[in-house]
This record gives C-alpha cells, structure tokens and sequence, in this order.
C-alpha cells in the first residue's frame, strides 16, 4: 500500500492555522501522510502540494466573492479534478462553507468520506443548512461549546473538541494582567479589504482620544498583507508591529479589533476590548436580512451576553470608538467587570489539547 493521503480545504488565514496545528499533531501518530488541497503558509510548511495561491482565496463579504465568481469556479473544478484523480482517503473541509459546502455537495456521490473542521455559523445564518450538513458530512468536528444547542436535534455525527486558539497562545500570555500602560491595541484585520475599510477610522479614534489622555497605540499588522506605513506617516506616534499580535495584545491594556477570531484571542489574553465591524454596503444589507443575532463578537457569542461593545457598519465610527475606550479609561469598575468576564472564556473554551483531541480522531479514519 501507498501512503495514505487525503484532501484538505482551509481557504482563509484562521483555517489555514487551525488545521496546521491539528495537522502538526496528526504527523507525530501517523508521519507518512501526505496531503493536497487549499491552505495557506502553514499547511504549506508542513508539506501540503496547494491548488492556489493562499493569497487569493482569503475573499470577504458576498459582492467580493460574487466579483471574482471565474477564479472560484475554475479553481473549485481543479479540486474536483484532483480528487477524482488521486482518490484521497478522506476529504478534510476547514471552515470556509460558501466554497467547503459546493465541495462536499460533489464530492458525496464519490464514496468518499467528508470530515468538516471548525463548523460554519449556521447559528448564525439559520438552521437551513443542517440537513444540507446532515447529507453531506459523515462527521462534524466543532470548536465552540454552543454549537451543540444548534445540532442537538439533528442527525450529524459530530464531536466537540474545544478551540485551537488554547493550543496556540502562549501560556504566560492566558488571563495575564493588565500592564495599567494606556496601550491600545489597533487591530483592523488580516485581509486588504478589512484594513483598507478599518484602521484609518481606528487611528482617527486614537487622535481624539489623544486629545484628553495620555495613551499609546499600536497596529498589529500583517507582514506583506498591506501597506501600513503609507497610512501611518499621517499620524504620530503610532507604532507597528508585524505578525506577533498575540504580543501586542499582550502587552496593551485595550484593545480595538476588528469582530472575527481576534475577539477570541483578545478574549483569552483577557483584555477589555472595542469590537468593530463595517463590510461593503451590498454585503451588509444582504446580511442584514440573513444574520438572527443580536451580536457578532466571537468572544460575545462564546459568553453568551455581551460582554464587550460592538460597533457595526455605521457606528464604527472614530467617535463611537473613541467613546467606547474611553469608558474603560474612565470607570475602572467597569473595567475590571469586563476583565472577570473575559478571563471566564479560556474554561468555556474547555482548555488546552483542542489539536491533539481532533488528530486523534481524524487518525481513526486511516
């Protein structure tokens, strides 16, 4: 026999580092595996052959992806060619549903076992996609401990295994103190399009709040991802760190973040933080009509309340950010209210091992 070899889908940065853990972890059990597929940096490392480019598949918001409709269906057709050819063992899909779900729908009539990582937010979306799941998927592995409220009347083998994140922050880093620095975190986001949208309007509530108090700010910033400095010679005193977020998080006592899996980290860390979200106009609108919930914030939903502010489309302004952080430089109760909360997420998140737990189970299907 061959060496065994499945199929992995992991189209955005968060997938892409998801699955590298859990792939890391699945070499140690079963080192001869090889893998093809959609994935980024890290699955690259780690010796996955790539179908793409992993810069051109981290698109945003329906009327982007409706914008380049000819590269994702000549590279959808491409995965299909692939797999029918090599005939994987399994077909590993990440996250990434509008792409990940097409796939399964082809893929079923193949025999050929469908594992889903990380599921999509149809607690978000509505609950019409889980009979769609529930033909397509031979097993669900999910990471956020809600999840089973949204599956608990359904036919989908699924298993919770906890969040990644906990094997990926740094120890030293989980429910740390607040440095007392006046360090804001700015963090517009790892794609083009959500930092183009985001960190002048962030930087601009940096500038008002500089007007009353002494603070300090740094951008997280992603190397290569976008040009940060063409924006920051208009502002003073802005500092830049590349592709160590978790640091810069670390060592600020706020946060202002784009919503996504940074409130997550955020979360861990244990920093009171300002949620932003603000997408294309016709983007927004459609959601609008599709989204049931009252909150976006990871770290929110996780909690079940809200715990920190959101700010969405309109609102995300620099003067309702401003705001929003000065409440916390303002009301210390407050703030440590919010910190007591946040400091609960890594417990609801049910701790470290999240990658081994899922590599384990993945194994069983060799």
């Amino acid at each position: 026999m061959g060496k065994p070899v499945f199929f992995i889908s992991a189209g955005d940065p968060s997938g892409d580092n998801a699955a590298g853990h859990f792939i890391t972890a699945l070499k140690k059990i079963n080192p001869d595996l090889e893998f093809f597929g959609l994935g980024g940096s890290r699955l690259k490392k780690l010796g996955q052959t790539q179908l793409a480019r992993p810069g051109d598949l981290a698109v945003l918001g329906f009327w982007e992806v409706a914008r380049r409709y000819f590269f994702f269906r000549k590279l959808f057709y491409r995965c299909m060619t692939e797999i029918k050819s090599r005939r994987p063992a399994f077909v590993l899909l990440v996250d990434y549903p509008g792409f990940n779900l097409r796939l399964a729908k082809k893929i079923k009539p193949l025999g050929i076992p469908v594992i889903y990582y990380i599921s999509p937010q149809i607690w978000a979306w509505g609950k019409g996609r889980i009979k769609q799941i529930d033909r397509l998927v031979n097993l669900m592995l999910y990471i956020l401990p809600f999840e089973e409220s949204v599956y608990c009347e359904s036919e989908v083998a699924r298993e919770f295994v906890g969040h990644y994140l906990l094997d990926d922050i740094s120890r030293e880093y989980i429910k740390s103190p607040l440095p007392g620095n006046n360090q804001v975190a700015l963090m517009p986001g790892s794609r083009p399009q959500e930092i183009a949208r985001m960190l002048r309007p962030m930087l601009e509530a940096v500038r008002l709040l500089r007007e009353k108090y002494d603070i300090k700010a740094v951008v997280a910033g992603v190397k290569d991802g976008y040009d940060y400095e063409s924006v920051l010679q208009d502002y003073e005193n802005i500092g830049l760190s590349y592709d160590d977020s978790r640091r810069t998080i670390y060592e600020s006592q706020l946060v202002l973040t784009s919503s996504g899996t940074a409130t997550l980290e955020t979360g861990i860390i244990g920093r009171p933080m300002v949620v932003v979200y603000k997408t294309g106009f016709i983007t927004y609108h459609i959601a609008r009509r599709l989204v049931k919930l009252d909150m976006i914030g990871l770290v929110n939903l996780v909690q079940g309340e809200k715990v920190v502010p959101e700010l969405i489309q309109g609102e995300a302004n620099p003067e309702k950010m401003a705001a929003a952080l000065e409440k916390y430089l303002t009301d210390t109760a407050y703030t440590e209210r919010v910190k007591q909360k946040l400091d609960r997420t890594t417990d609801i998140l049910g701790g470290p091992g999240a990658s081994q737990r899922t590599a384990v189970i993945i194994n069983e299907y060799l």
